[in-house]
């Protein structure tokens, strides 16, 4: 600064030291920097004869001009919004037509002919109102989704939870058939090994009897043997009573009618008769409670047959009826002809 003849230079648009400033000094600071503050100037100079001799650089002069710069592209950057790009004139209309802001040139204009202008502070008001309506409409839409979204995540629990109580109802209820499957074979099979039991009994004694005979016809045979080997007049003498005891003859032991085991009573139709017998404990029940569809304050049983009637169940009434309703949607299952 101080070699600008001791003052200061003005580098406001239209300042005539700001033009001399930059033409004496285009040397040292880049013919592109000066080049750059003339042009936002409005000044264009003449081609400058190139010197032989280059003056040393002035650093002050440097940073002040890229100080100066850097404030015009801010200021550029910060107000483009408010500067009508067509006519770079400041945007103070808004046209109604177009809706978007205008100079005072743009009214005038090709474009905007037969438009209707409103200065802008008057129309952000109630277009901030409009916006601001639609933004509480919007407002209103997110809590119903995140109302939504609670009932959802209800939702999922009470799935989890229903699954898990339906997933005990059926194993208690297959646990019950599995106790009567159980309950069945184990009675067939103590009527199997009782009949066994009696049949064998039976047999044993039959076996007895038997050995009974085997052990007198042994006697006999070795007596006889025995008074063959006598002498002649002691076998003539013992003669008779040998012959009467090897002519006594008794009826052969016979097999008792049902002594084996009576198969067929176990094992025919053992899955039918089984069937038949858990129509006892299982029963067949046409309409069937939905408790999806039944009120907050029903309780329905676990087999869906019933609503308990013990307890008290507190019902909610409507005033604008008058009156207590409560439904219960019920599914009908008919038996198979």
């Amino acid at each position: 600064v101080s070699s600008l003849n001791g003052k200061s230079p003005d580098l406001t648009a239209g300042s005539t030291d700001a033009f001399w400033s930059f033409d004496s000094c285009a040397t040292i600071l880049g013919q592109p920097a000066v080049q750059s503050l003339e042009e936002d100037a409005g000044h264009r100079p003449e081609q400058r004869r190139s010197t032989k001799e280059s003056p040393p650089p002035n650093l002050v002069l440097k940073n002040l001009c890229e100080s100066f710069l850097m404030q015009r592209n801010e200021k550029r950057s910060s107000g483009s919004e408010e500067i009508c790009s067509l006519h770079s004139e400041k945007l103070k209309l808004f046209c109604l037509e177009d809706k978007q802001p205008v100079c005072l040139v743009c009214v005038n204009s090709q474009t905007h002919v037969n438009h209707t202008f409103r200065p802008i502070d008057e129309v952000v008001p109630s277009y901030k109102e409009e916006l601001n309506t639609a933004l509480k409409s919007l407002q209103e839409k997110l809590q119903h989704k995140e109302k939504m979204k609670g009932e959802f995540q209800k939702t999922v629990k009470h799935i989890k939870s229903q699954a898990e109580h339906t997933e005990r109802q059926i194993k208690q209820q297959f646990e019950k058939l599995h106790q009567f499957l159980r309950d069945e074979e184990e009675a067939t099979i103590t009527a199997l090994r009782e009949e066994e039991e009696q049949k064998k009994q039976m047999m044993k004694k039959k076996l007895k009897e038997i050995n009974r005979h085997i052990s007198a016809l042994s006697h006999t045979i070795k007596d006889t043997v025995e008074m063959m080997k006598a002498s002649d007049i002691c076998f003539l003498k013992e003669f008779p009573v040998s012959m009467e005891r090897v002519q006594i003859s008794q009826p052969d032991p016979q097999t008792p009618s049902g002594a084996l085991i009576h198969v067929p009573r176990y094992l025919g139709n053992l899955p039918f008769r089984v069937w038949k017998k858990m129509q006892d404990i299982v029963q067949n029940t046409p309409v069937i409670l939905d408790p999806n569809t039944a009120h907050q304050c029903l309780v329905v049983s676990d087999d869906l047959t019933r609503m308990p009637s013990h307890g008290s169940i507190s019902l909610e009434y409507e005033r604008d009826t008058g009156s207590i309703s409560v439904t219960v949607i019920a599914s009908c299952t008919l038996p198979l002809a």
